[in-house]
């Protein structure tokens, strides 16, 4: 007599063969890395992996079994999930694999801990598993479900960036939770070959159909520029602008490879090999909303002042003089429309933004804040970052390690700010009550912090080399009360001012 159990085995045998020789028929062709993919792929490190890892907390309990299946049926279908990396002189390939999403997915219980620390149990789980390599030979994806986390699950996600974006996985994650569609049908196709062909594929179309659409709310002259390139029979009547356009590109290339070193913090300096992570509770998106209205600034304003703020009170609280005090952020910036995003790859660039520690003064800094973020608008240095990492792809690891020391040297923190649904979702019956994610550091970068609003909150993350900061839920702590400072001294202000 045959058991439900034997036949799902039985069933999983044959799906499992089915794909091996499906995989074997297609070969070992598979499609080429962009160069930018290639760029990220060659960037790990002994200090940093090149990995965004995300952690979801979900309440009640979500099942192993549930978990594997709703991964088959959504995540699987992104060709990305079932390729691994081959690596040759000239780049990588994407080569089809088959998968088990079994192999995958890792069961995990956290060590004994007190009660009401289940929280820093994760943490300290998450700083390992951000200084685990992922394994070359398969898809470059890992989940890890903590089966008893708070009353529910935690749900610990890590994606190697060579396969996507964080614009990008976001819009994959949001499609493996309850109602989430699976991505667009596509037809398969190569991509380009030659350096000409992926120079146009990766550089100029993104800059003159994608990034247009990004820029256009920053600088309409900027954008306005761009749009000509479209229509080459306009350029003459529109020389001034690109005369604009042309000044602009030469003043950023020139503030990007002319920068100056931000200030040498115990957060700078070379990083070692093990990390660690910390969240706060979110703080209520409506109140930052009404802290940002009142004193006329953005809510990103409030958020990176109280991102400075927090950093210096944990420099200040180990000892430090601030005064005078910057550091370098590096700011990812999409360059594609949302409804691109389940194409993967990476189509971002980056905007170097100096946070100004050493001001203690809320508001001032509030509006040195803005004052920094309205000097960036219209900026092309996103697309010449994109660019830099197009050009590093093509170049052997050396010299591609050299070319992007430029921003470590320079650099102190990446830092991410990404708007999430308003309202909790909700994954497998489970509803996701919190969600965190960071990007990877690259260089000798130490520093990382994530910014998500989600479900009527804004949450915080820091992620930290232990080498330079031990204890980054001593940044973690700031947040809270720097928002609160903040908020008092607006309502301090006269009214109507």
């Amino acid at each position: 007599m045959v058991t439900r159990i034997d036949a799902r085995r039985a069933a999983g045998t044959v799906r499992r063969n089915a794909q091996r020789a499906a995989t074997g028929m297609l070969g070992l062709a598979g499609e080429r890395m962009t160069k930018v993919d290639t760029a990220w792929l060659r960037m790990d490190s002994d200090s940093n992996l090149m990995m965004i890892i995300g952690v979801w907390a979900l309440r009640p309990a979500v099942r192993y079994e549930d978990l594997c299946q709703r991964l088959t049926d959504r995540l699987l279908p992104y060709h990305r999930f079932r390729q691994r990396v081959e690596e040759d002189a000239a780049g990588a390939t994407w080569v089809e694999h088959p998968v088990d999403v079994r192999d995958h997915v890792t069961r995990e219980k956290l060590p004994r801990h007190k009660a009401g620390e289940a929280q820093l149990a994760l943490q300290k789980r998450v700083g390992e598993l951000a200084m685990t390599p992922l394994d070359r030979a398969r898809p470059l994806w890992h989940m890890h479900l903590v089966e008893s986390y708070d009353g529910g699950s935690a749900l610990i996600v890590r994606i190697h960036h060579c396969i996507a974006d964080g614009i990008a996985l976001i819009a994959v994650m949001m499609s493996l939770v309850d109602g989430g569609a699976p991505p667009p049908e596509r037809k398969r196709r190569g991509a380009p070959a030659g350096a000409e062909d992926w120079i146009a594929d990766a550089l100029i179309r993104p800059l003159t159909d994608i990034t247009v659409k990004a820029l256009d709310a920053a600088g309409d002259g900027a954008a306005k520029s761009l749009h000509m390139l479209r229509d080459p029979q306009q350029g003459l009547a529109g020389s001034v602008d690109l005369a604009r356009m042309a000044y602009q590109v030469v003043s950023d290339a020139a503030a990007l490879a002319l920068m100056p070193d931000d200030s040498p913090t115990r957060l700078k300096g070379k990083p070692g090999r093990q990390k660690k992570v910390a969240w706060c509770e979110p703080l209520p998106l409506d109140e930052v909303k009404a802290v940002g209205k009142a004193l006329n600034c953005s809510v990103n304003d409030v958020l990176l002042s109280c991102v400075a703020g927090a950093i210096g009170e944990y420099l200040r609280s180990q000892g430090d003089s601030t005064a005078g005090v910057e550091i370098r952020a590096m700011i990812p910036v999409n360059l594609r429309p949302i409804e691109k995003a389940y194409k993967l790859g990476n189509r971002f660039g980056l905007v170097p933004l100096v946070l100004p520690v050493g001001i203690d003064n809320p508001i001032e800094r509030v509006y040195e804040v803005r004052r920094r973020m309205n000097a960036l608008k219209g900026s092309t240095q996103p697309l010449l970052a994109f660019g830099l990492l197009a050009v590093a792809g093509l170049l052997i690891k050396p010299a591609q390690d050299a070319m992007l020391n430029l921003f470590g040297r320079k650099t102190t923190a990446v830092m991410t700010n990404v708007p999430g649904p308003r309202e909790k979702l909700k994954f497998l019956g489970a509803t996701l009550e919190q969600s965190m994610f960071w990007v990877p550091q690259s260089g000798d970068i130490g520093l990382g912090v994530s910014i998500l609003s989600y479900g009527g909150g804004v949450q915080f993350g820091v992620i930290t080399d232990t080498q330079l900061c031990p204890e980054p839920q001593a940044i973690i702590d700031e947040f809270e009360p720097e928002f609160a400072k903040l908020s008092l001294v607006t309502l301090m202000l006269p009214w109507g001012e």
